[in-house]
């Protein structure tokens, strides 16, 4: 018999969870071999345990590639989902592991199952609103085609308005839509007031109103829009080519360092600009097609037209021979 086992059979095993030292000589000298599974003391040798918890996963891996393959993690949380994707969900697929049908008795517990903990997860009003809240988040991310790192941001946004009480009072669409805004102009996503008012269910007016809500209680800090960000979008639903795109964008920009765009609405800017380089790359795009591409009015587009050809001295042929 070993000196280890002769001393664990006369010494009780306490647990090395409860006890910083040893029992015996009062060291706190304790070595803990993840092999064996035992924690020993370093001075007198006695085992104060000898069924430690190995903490590691089951498997062995001997390159990162293999490590990387073999881990196994849940899905992170998530401020887009009102229960931050914590909680668990029971699925409606009445089978088993093995495929085979569940009984009906088993089936009606389920069913009870899943009922009560949908319940248990918006017994608040803050978790009723959240989950209203994310849906509709939810909803015109996919209309709309926002990407899930803006969608994140939106969420964020909106929590910290239910912190603050904002929207007490208010329609929870509005603000979600008005979050939604904001996170994308904050990310630079080219997507206008008008176009987020007209994939959800509440009016422009509304939205604006919110909208200046948020930026006034929760300080946020908007960069200007660029008319830059705007121009391929306008090109695509108009058809227009990349070359001419090209050109739009290096009227922009000399728009830009020459102050001319100051104070200019970004889309009917770029929509301008886009009309001037058709011109003078001879396409075929009227004023009228080119408005509604960019979802401003005729007029719009027309007043940034003259404004640009006079601060630029811009040169075009005439209008008849290429429209």
């Amino acid at each position: 018999m070993s000196i280890t086992q002769i001393i664990t059979k006369e010494v009780p095993i306490i647990n090395s969870r409860l006890v910083d030292k040893c029992p015996e000589c009062a060291s706190k000298n304790l070595v803990h071999d993840n092999d064996t599974g035992e924690t020993i003391c370093g001075d007198c040798g006695l085992v104060v345990y000898e069924q430690m918890m190995d903490k590691g996963p089951e498997w062995r891996a001997f390159t990162s590639e293999e490590k990387a393959s073999r881990s196994r993690v849940g899905m992170p949380t998530s401020y887009s989902i009102s229960d931050k994707g914590l909680s668990t969900t029971i699925s409606q697929v009445d089978r088993d592991a093995f495929g085979r049908k569940l009984p009906i008795s088993t089936r009606l517990q389920m069913w009870r199952l899943r009922k009560w903990q949908i319940r248990s997860r918006v017994h608040s009003s803050v978790d009723r609103n959240l989950a209203q809240a994310m849906a509709e988040l939810e909803r015109l991310s996919s209309k709309i085609s926002i990407s899930p790192p803006i969608k994140e941001k939106a969420a964020v946004a909106y929590r910290k308005a239910l912190d603050k009480g904002l929207v007490r009072g208010r329609s929870i669409n509005a603000i979600a839509a008005a979050a939604l805004y904001a996170a994308c102009r904050k990310s630079g996503s080219p997507r206008s007031l008008s176009e987020i008012a007209k994939a959800s269910l509440v009016s422009k007016k509304d939205l604006s109103r919110c909208y200046r809500l948020l930026l006034q209680e929760l300080d946020f800090h908007m960069p200007v829009s660029d008319p830059l960000t705007y121009v391929s979008k306008i090109a695509e639903k108009a058809g227009i080519s990349g070359k001419t795109q090209g050109t739009a964008i290096a009227i922009l920009r000399e728009a830009r360092q020459k102050r001319v765009s100051a104070g200019k609405d970004p889309m009917g800017l770029a929509a301008a600009a886009l009309y001037i380089a058709c011109l003078q790359n001879t396409e075929k795009n009227t004023q009228k097609d080119i408005a509604e591409a960019a979802g401003v009015t005729e007029v719009t587009v027309r007043n940034r037209y003259k404004d640009l050809i006079k601060q630029l001295h811009i040169e075009t042929p005439d209008r008849k021979t290429c429209v």
